[in-house]
Formats: C-alpha cells, sequence, structure tokens
C-alpha cells in the first residue's frame, strides 16, 4: 500500500485526484492540504511515502512545491515528491532535482487527464526513482540543441566574459581595468571575438555592436514558458 498526501489550493483538484486515486486498490490517502503551512504539518503528522503538491501554494504563491521538497531532502529523505505544475517551464524542474534525482517527480498538470500518467509517476517515486514531463525533457534538448549551434559556443569562458563587458557598453580600455587585463591584451581577445563570430571587418564600432547583438539575443534568452491563464 502507497500512502498519499494530497496538497493543491484548488479544491476541484485536490477531490479530483483523491477521488483518482480512491479507485486504485495499492494507494491511501492519509491526508489533504490547501496551503504550504498546511502541507508542511500534514506531511509531518501524516508521513506519507509520497506527496502530491501543486508547484505553488498560498501564501507566498512561488516554488512551494519545490521548497517542500528540499526541506524534506534533509528531514525526511525517504518521503518522495510529485510536483504539479502549469509551467513548462525547466528551470522549476532542474531547481527540484538539484539535490537529486531520486523520488521525485515533476509533471505538468495536463497530465492528470491522464490518471495512467500520475499513477506512474507516483509509484516510480514511491519506488525512488524519477519521472519527468516530456514536455519539459523536450525543451531541454531543444535548448541543448540550440546552444550546440550557437556562435558564442565557440567561445573561451574569457571571451564570454569580455563579449558581456562589450554588451554593457564598456570600451577597451574600461574593460581592461574591470578584467584586470593589459589594453592590447583586450584588443586581442575582441579580435578573437570577431573573427569567431564570423564578423566582417568593417567599422569597429559596428562590429562591437553585432557581437553585443548576438551576445543579447544568445546569452540572455527568457528560458520558454508555457503561458498560464488567470487563476
Amino acid at each position: 500500500m502507497i500512502t498519499v498526501f494530497l496538497a493543491d489550493d484548488s479544491l476541484l483538484v485536490r477531490e479530483g485526484v483523491r477521488a483518482l486515486l480512491a479507485l486504485q486498490p495499492d494507494f491511501d490517502v492519509v491526508g489533504v492540504a490547501e496551503d504550504f503551512d498546511g502541507l508542511v504539518d500534514g506531511a509531518r503528522a501524516a508521513r506519507p511515502d509520497v506527496i502530491v503538491t501543486d508547484i505553488r501554494m498560498p501564501p507566498a504563491w512561488t516554488d512551494d512545491g519545490i521548497r517542500i521538497a528540499a526541506r524534506l531532502r534533509d528531514t525526511n529523505p525517504e518521503i518522495g515528491v510529485v510536483v504539479l505544475s502549469q509551467y513548462a517551464d525547466p528551470s522549476y524542474a532542474l531547481a527540484l532535482l538539484a539535490r537529486g534525482t531520486q523520488r521525485r517527480s515533476y509533471l505538468l498538470k495536463e497530465r492528470i487527464r491522464n490518471s495512467d500518467d500520475l499513477i506512474a509517476a507516483i509509484k516510480a517515486v514511491a519506488e525512488g526513482g524519477s519521472v519527468i514531463d516530456p514536455a519539459i525533457v523536450d525543451v531541454l534538448i531543444e535548448a541543448r540543441s540550440k546552444a550546440a549551434h550557437s556562435r558564442l559556443s565557440h567561445l573561451t569562458p574569457r571571451e564570454r566574459q569580455l563579449l558581456g563587458e562589450i554588451a554593457v557598453g564598456k570600451s577597451n580600455a574600461a574593460i581592461a581595468t574591470s578584467l584586470f587585463l593589459t589594453k592590447r591584451a583586450v584588443e586581442k581577445h575582441v579580435n578573437s571575438i570577431f573573427a569567431k563570430l564570423d564578423l566582417p571587418e568593417t567599422e569597429d564600432v559596428s562590429r562591437r555592436v553585432a557581437a553585443a547583438l548576438i551576445y543579447l539575443s544568445e546569452e540572455t534568452a527568457d528560458p520558454p514558458v508555457t503561458p498560464v491563464p488567470p487563476r
């Protein structure tokens, strides 16, 4: 028997998942919570095998599901956590797995429509495994592929650092001062950057602007996030 504690601010989701799990002979829902404090107290009292929780809970409405998972790594590492989220944002999943993948799962809430996905995730987590929503995996693969084809991937760490200085509008002299380099060394790095980014030898200012635009478009692009309807 796998004991499960549910936490979600939405009564509809809470009761829907509870009803779904009640149909499974090997699941026992031992408690529910509608906010973060209730989740913490319930986990402490019920000590379930698995917690199924929304990623955002009142009163903070931040990354509460991930925070409880991190806390349990220290206090109750044997408790598994399945985080349900509306956000197809890899950063949330990576944060959940930052201290290990064992007994952790990140699923988009749309998976609740297919009970098999949620049930499989709970069972996997209870057995010490890990499940990440396929949509998140796809985003991570796409990001890795994009990074591999980025022109910035050809730059050394020092050149990327120096390009970041160019992007904020610093002159070679200012860069030399901030990075503790000689002006000659900065000029060599700048020329190398221009060559690796395949920027033709035109006016130097134009090449600096072009290099800065490449840096800003590729280095600081926001990760894709699935739009979420307002509550």
